[in-house]
């Protein structure tokens, strides 16, 4: 009897094996994430629209899930996840890109869509270099990192993305990284079920356009580092990876809210 992995419903299994990289996080992410959606109870991806933008991310859904999907421009994902929640509310409109894609062309999208706690949900899987165009220098980058456009090393410092989401207004913000499977999976599925933006940060390596470049030799090193310098946010320290819940909370979402106007301007219509 052939053993098929539960993932195999979701996917387009013509297009496998994917492009990924070996060792990249990708695989894990997509994996967490389909895992979150069969606990849930969805046999396929029929009540989901993803939206992405350009980056290794994007790829996660686009072409790979048996879903409809839109592959945007650069940074452009959250806009044009806004029209489609807005269109067809009752979709779970979900949104997957990189550091560069989400928290540096499109961060403005981003930002605004936490403010107005957009019922969308949002995961970024931040590998703290540009990937897919060969490892330039990103808004997530650590300081001193060489990278194709910081020979030198870099000296910006990186933008939280997660503490900037829970700043915004967002309804759930979370940050894992890839060694932390089963908890990346469950915070999906809060994430999935939240009434407002949801926004998951996922630290994922990058062993082809970062790793080598800071001296490791191979993913499984970049995997151990993750492990060791990951922290409890409730713990957090100086050079270490935060992760955990930042916010868990309910209040109405921008869609919610629309509605709200729209009933009581009908109801006095009418009176």
């Amino acid at each position: 009897m052939e053993f098929k992995h539960f993932s195999r419903k979701y996917l387009r299994e013509e297009l496998l094996p994917s492009a990924f990289c070996a060792g990249c996080g990708l695989g894990t992410v997509t994996n967490c994430f389909l895992k979150a959606v069969e606990e849930l109870g969805h046999e396929d991806l029929k009540e989901f629209v993803f939206c992405t933008g350009i980056g290794c991310s994007a790829w996660i859904p686009s072409p790979y899930f048996k879903a409809d999907s839109i592959h945007a421009t650069h940074g452009r994902s959250v806009a044009v996840a806004t029209g489609v929640k807005l269109v067809r509310p009752e979709l779970h409109v979900v949104v997957f890109g990189g550091d560069g894609d989400l928290m540096g062309i499109g961060l403005n999208h981003t930002v605004q869509a936490a403010r107005r706690n957009l019922e969308i949900t949002v995961i970024l899987v931040n590998n703290m270099v540009y990937a897919m165009t060969r490892g330039q220098v990103a808004p997530t980058t650590p300081v001193g990192v060489k990278t194709s456009t910081t020979p030198y090393g870099n000296v910006e410092y990186p933008i939280n993305a997660a503490e900037l989401m829970a700043v915004a207004g967002a309804s759930y913000v979370a940050r894992w990284t890839t060694v932390h499977p089963v908890r990346l999976k469950n915070s999906i599925k809060k994430a999935l079920t939240t009434e407002g933006f949801a926004f998951i940060e996922v630290v994922s390596q990058c062993p082809t356009y970062y790793g080598r470049r800071v001296g490791f030799e191979n993913a499984v090193d970049m995997i151990k580092w993750l492990r060791k310098n990951s922290v409890s946010i409730k713990r957090k320290k100086p050079g270490k990876i935060g992760v955990g819940e930042l916010v868990v909370t309910r209040k109405p979402g921008l869609v919610a809210l629309i509605q709200k106007v729209r009933m009581e301007t009908v109801k006095g219509e009418e009176e």
